[in-house]
This record gives structure tokens, C-alpha cells and sequence, in this order.
């Protein structure tokens, strides 16, 4: 169920208005944009960001009629924030998605996440695949695949190695507020390429951290993946998934991404050379364009 409208200032550059939606229990701040009646889009954003990591690509996709949703996912921005960290368990927020679905009153739509928001997605595909239409993953694996990854290379535990030190209680998010969030704003800097955020979208990101309980509730997304270890039984994936990769990216190998295709029946990569983990600020139009054609069917520019 949707929500009246509450102000949330949205740039004026991006289409669409602030809704809240109830679903799995809570209620989740949306933007929403293009025909009602389109099919349905719901874009998943990562760490450390909220709905605005993907505004490049909503115009492009409300221009080619698609109803697109792009929600502050659970304990981001104005989204609500449920206290502890079982409620950050990855089936908790796949759930949050499948009741977006079911709020619109819709048996299907097209899911497309980066990050942490890839991360649902591809839960999402592997547990509800009759609810997905299409796939599009952006910069993060298979977790099968992260799982094996992991497990054989140092290589790959090293990149992660913040996922250990978001274990502590209090410190990551204490050490974080520093200084304006000196330590946020400073890791996205220094992991993308020069000039990706500007001081407006830098200044956007610290007004999300800095809603009451937000940080916390960010972490505990880590928290809870290395609490609960979820599993995969079947680690094929039915829908049809494109994935889209920044082959510098610092905190990922790429090799990744090739293995993550190869488990999916129909699957596609787009390797897009030059572009890092932040690939949906980098690489705006081109991410765009290869997301419309592949929901519309056609053939990719950059497919592997």
C-alpha cells in the first residue's frame, strides 16, 4: 500500500516523487517515476548510498515506460530502521522487495541492484525467480560464488577486509561520524575515479548517514551476513540476468563476474574497462543505455 507523499527534496534533475510503502511489516521510503501502468522496475542501491545512487539511470528508464520504484532500503535515509541485527538478515530485505512487488499489486518485475542491493537481487532471483521478469547485477557476485571466492583466495579477503572490522559494536559507525564523515566521503573518493562525487552528492550522502539510527543500521547489514552465513541450495539462476561490471573496481576481482555468469541459464556481461566499483556515477548513460535495451529485449553493445 502507498503512502501520501511526504516533502523529500529530490533534485530537480530527477524524475519522480517521494512515497512511503508499507511492506514486510515496515514502511519504506520510495521514488517513484514514469507511466503507472508500466512495467515495473525496482532499483536496489548499495553501501554506502540510499535511493540516489541510481538517479542517472530513472529518467531514462521512466522515458521508456517503465514504472520505476527505487527505494532507501530497510535502515537507510527515511526508511524505517527495526532495532537489531536479525532484522538486516539477507531474507528480511529480499522480503522487503517481494512485498514492493506485492504492493503495487504486481505478479512480476524487473529488479536491478548494485552493491549490497545487487545482493538482494540475486537472493531475490534464486528464492523467488516465479516473482522476477528480468535481472540486472551491478558489481557484486554470485553469492556462491563470493562464498568460493573467499574461501580460496587471499587475494579476495584482503579486499574485504572492512567486513571484519564492521563486526565491532559502536566503533565503525563512532570512527565514521568523525570530522563530517570524513571517513566515508574520503573511502568513496579515493575507490572511483576523479571527480565522480561531487561536493552536492557528497553533501546528499551525509544527510542520509545522518538520520537518527541510520549508520548503525547500515553496518548491521554486514553484521548480520557474517552472524547468520545464509546459504544457497541451488545456485543456478532461471531469470534472465545481465550484469554489469567496472573491471577496476578495488574491492572486488573481476574474475568474479564471469564466474557469476556462468551460473546463471541466461546471462550476459557487460565489462566496462575503465570504470570502477562505482559504476552507475561513472558510467551514467552507458549504464543506462545497456539497461533499457536489455529490458527491451534487444541486443547489447558490450555483451560478453
Amino acid at each position: 500500500m502507498s503512502l501520501p507523499s511526504q516533502p523529500q527534496s529530490i533534485p530537480t534533475d530527477v524524475p519522480g516523487e517521494s512515497v512511503f510503502v508499507e511492506t514486510n511489516g515496515i514502511e519504506l521510503h520510495t521514488v517513484q517515476a514514469g507511466p503507472e501502468d508500466g512495467p515495473l522496475v525496482i532499483l536496489l542501491h548499495g553501501f554506502p548510498e540510499f535511493w540516489y545512487g541510481w538517479h542517472n539511470q530513472i529518467r531514462a528508464l521512466a522515458n521508456d515506460g517503465y514504472r520505476v520504484i527505487v527505494p532507501d532500503q530497510r535502515g537507510y535515509n527515511l526508511s524505517d530502521k527495526p532495532p537489531g541485527i536479525a532484522s538486516y538478515h539477507i531474507d528480511e530485505l529480499t522480503q522487503d522487495v517481494i512485498g514492493l512487488i506485492d504492493a503495487y499489486d504486481r505478479e512480476m518485475a524487473s529488479i536491478a541492484g548494485h552493491d549490497w542491493g545487487a545482493a538482494v537481487a540475486w537472493w531475490a532471483a534464486l528464492h523467488h525467480p516465479d516473482r522476477l521478469s528480468n535481472l540486472c547485477i551491478v558489481n557484486v557476485p554470485h553469492p556462491t560464488v563470493m562464498q568460493r571466492t573467499l574461501q580460496n583466495s587471499w587475494e579476495q579477503r584482503m579486499k574485504s577486509w572492512y567486513f571484519l572490522g564492521f563486526q565491532l559494536p559502536k566503533i565503525p559507525e563512532t570512527l565514521s561520524r568523525l570530522n563530517n564523515w570524513r571517513g566515508p566521503t574520503r573511502a568513496l573518493k579515493k575507490s572511483s575515479q576523479p571527480g565522480t562525487f561531487t561536493q552536492t552528492d557528497l553533501e546528499y550522502y551525509r544527510n542520509a548517514w545522518s538520520q537518527p539510527g541510520a549508520f548503525e543500521a547500515m553496518i548491521n547489514w554486514y553484521r548480520a551476513i557474517v552472524r547468520y552465513r545464509p546459504s544457497v541450495n541451488d545456485p543456478i539462476v532461471a531469470v534472465p540476468t545481465l550484469v554489469i561490471w567496472g573491471a577496476e573496481d578495488t574491492f572486488l576481482k573481476k574474475s568474479m563476474a564471469w564466474e557469476s555468469v556462468d551460473l546463471c541459464e541466461d546471462g550476459q556481461l557487460v565489462m566496462l574497462d575503465t570504470a570502477t566499483h562505482w559504476v552507475l556515477h561513472e558510467e551514467p548513460v552507458r549504464v543506462s543505455n545497456e539497461l533499457c535495451t536489455f529490458l527491451n529485449g534487444g541486443p547489447l553493445t558490450g555483451g560478453e
